[in-house]
């Protein structure tokens, strides 16, 4: 039987990895949106994500509540230690929603708009990413409270994963593009997927080689026992997907760049759980001991076992009805 404390850091873990999946596009179109020179193309790559931009982050919320619902040891001590890069992150998406709004109702005032909705989505990103690197650096205890400053997830290393993860999200972005535009305007979308490719790759390779400095454990985890194998197939796993990006973009594909695109970020995901595992705040809280009581997790679970289903269902839904290519003068208005 499968502890329910494991379960939910599983639900969760999905939860994080569907939202930087679908979420991560349509901020990397907001990072590309400086780089688009005509005000029809940013109408046009804005409206290839008009219908599900607001249903993505519904993930971001599951993930958020559910680790507050399920691992409240975790959430609060997490949340002290990140308040900084979290509070950014979240007033640059609601900042991003409401230019996406309003950009569409002026004419005076779009230029601004559009500047805000660029801004919203760099600096989103750059503190999503920088969160992440501090969890990885690890967050000191006291006890059973956050036990370090309030600048200690401002480190060269964070710094680094908040960069790495603007051109991850820009390369998602550019092939989504690819994806969903023809002509001139797909054509520099399929340029930049390649340069974006590159540099992604190349910062991927750099976070790997120094995570295993952040923390001794990780050197254990990743060149030890049974866990060895997964670091040697990982990096095999990635090598076949660039491959099969590269190719795929050099041959004018569509819709294989940008499964290879996400396949690039799940296996980084990958990399990251084993590096974590079985910490769920590394490098001293377990799953196990951040989780609420069994009864807690069962009643939640009841409610997961119907919501999650529902939101898959109309997520995947929206993008079927809202599939195809999108041309100038279609979409949102």
């Amino acid at each position: 039987m499968f502890e329910l404390s494991f379960i939910w850091a599983g639900l969760i873990a999905f939860a994080v990895l569907v939202y930087v999946i679908l979420d991560g596009f349509d901020l990397g179109v907001g990072i590309l949106f400086p780089f688009v020179e005509s005000e029809e193309d940013r109408d046009v790559i804005m409206n290839t994500v008009a219908p599900v931009w607001d249903g993505n982050e519904t993930w971001l919320v599951l993930g958020g509540g559910g680790l507050f619902a399920v691992f409240p040891l975790a959430y609060a001590v997490v949340m002290p230690a990140l308040y900084m890069p979290i509070i950014l992150m979240l007033l640059a998406l609601v900042f991003r929603g409401v230019a996406f709004e309003y950009r569409w109702k002026t004419k005076r005032w779009k230029h601004v708009w559009s500047i805000f909705f660029a801004v919203g989505s760099y600096l989103a990103t750059l503190c999503q990413g920088i969160a992440l690197g501090a969890l990885v650096q690890g967050i000191e205890l006291d006890g059973r409270a956050y036990g370090g400053g309030w600048w200690d997830w401002l480190t060269p290393f964070s710094v680094l994963t908040g960069v790495a993860l603007m051109f991850g999200y820009a390369l998602l972005g550019a092939t989504w593009i690819n994806l969903k535009t023809e002509g001139t305007l797909q054509a520099t979308a399929r340029q930049l997927s390649f340069w974006l490719a590159l540099a992604t790759l190349g910062f991927i390779g750099l976070v790997s080689i120094l995570t295993p400095f952040q923390d001794p454990v990780y050197f254990e985890r990743w060149f030890s026992g049974h866990n060895a194998v997964f670091s040697f197939l990982v990096p095999l796993l990635m090598l076949g997907i660039s491959y099969k990006l590269f190719d795929s973009l050099r041959k004018g594909g569509e819709l294989t760049p940008f499964v290879m695109a996400n396949a690039i970020f799940v296996c980084c995901f990958i990399g990251i759980g084993i590096s974590f595992y079985p910490h769920i705040v590394p490098p001293d809280l377990t799953i196990e001991q951040a989780a609420a009581p069994d009864s807690s997790l069962a009643f939640a679970l009841v409610g997961a076992a119907i919501l999650i289903p529902i939101i898959l269902i109309y997520t995947g839904y929206a993008y079927w009805v809202f599939r195809g290519k999108v041309c100038p003068g279609d979409g949102y208005h």
